[in-house]
C-alpha cells in the first residue's frame, strides 16, 4: 500500500501519545514486525547465537519429517512449513548468511535422510517435490552470487553435498536438467555471473515454478 504525502505528513505531527498508542495497536496486529523490534530493541541474543538455535530446530524438525512422511507430497508440506519458519527468522534477524546456510542444511538433512527409501520417489506426486527442490537450489545460487565472494568458501561443501545427493537421484537429477540448473554449480562452488538474469529467464518461459 502507497501513502500519500500528506497522509504520511499528517502521522507525523500526532501527538506522542497518541503515536505511541496506534504504534502498539499495530504491533498487536504485525506479529512478525514485533518480533523484529523486539530482537533489536531488547533481546540480548546475537545474529549468530539465534542462528545456532535455529540450526538446532532445522536440523531436528528435517530429520523427523523426512522420517514420518508417509507421502512424498506430506514432505513437501512439511518442508514448505520448515522453509517459512526460517524465512521468518531472516525477516526478524536480516541474517542473509543464515538464509542461505539453513535452507541448505533444511534440502540436505531430508534429501540425504529420504535417500534409502528410493521407491518415496516412485509413487505419488512427485514432480512439484523435485521442482521445488530444485527451484531452492537455483534461489541459493543466485542469493550466494549476490554476496560477496569471500562467503562463497564458507557454503561450498554444503552446496557440494546437495549437488550430490541431487546427481544421484534419477528424479532430481532429471527436473534439474529441464529447469536449467546445471549441478556443476553445485559440485565446483562455481557461480555464473550471470544466475540471475538466468532465472528470471527461466522463471519468465515458465520454469522453475
Amino acid at each position: 500500500m502507497v501513502f500519500e504525502k500528506e497522509f504520511k505528513e499528517a502521522i507525523l505531527h500526532l501527538p506522542i501519545k497518541e503515536k505511541d498508542r496506534l504504534l502498539l495497536r499495530l504491533l498487536k496486529r504485525d506479529v512478525p514486525l514485533a518480533n523484529q523490534l523486539y530482537f533489536e530493541l531488547v533481546s540480548t541474543q546475537t545474529v549468530e547465537e539465534r542462528r545456532a538455535e535455529l540450526e538446532e530446530m532445522v536440523s531436528e524438525r528435517a530429520l523427523n519429517s523426512a522420517k514420518r512422511s508417509k507421502s512424498i507430497q506430506h514432505l513437501l508440506l512439511q518442508m514448505r512449513s520448515l522453509s517459512g519458519d526460517i524465512t521468518e527468522q531472516v525477516k526478524i534477524t536480516k541474517d542473509k548468511f543464515g538464509e542461505i546456510s539453513l535452507n541448505l542444511l533444511m534440502l540436505n538433512n531430508i534429501l540425504e535422510a529420504v535417500k534409502p527409501q528410493s521407491s518415496f520417489f516412485q509413487r505419488g506426486k512427485v514432480q512439484k517435490f523435485a521442482i521445488y527442490v530444485v527451484a531452492r537450489a537455483f534461489k541459493l545460487l543466485v542469493l550466494i552470487r549476490a554476496m560477496h565472494e569471500d562467503y562463497l568458501v564458507d557454503f561450498r561443501e554444503d552446496l557440494e553435498k546437495l549437488g550430490k545427493l541431487m546427481s544421484q537421484n534419477d528424479l532430481l537429477n532429471r527436473t534439474a536438467n529441464q529447469h536449467g540448473l546445471e549441478l556443476d554449480w553445485l559440485l565446483s562452488g562455481e557461480i555464473p555471473e550471470n544466475i540471475k538474469e538466468r532465472q528470471d529467464a527461466l522463471k519468465k518461459q515458465g520454469f522453475l515454478k
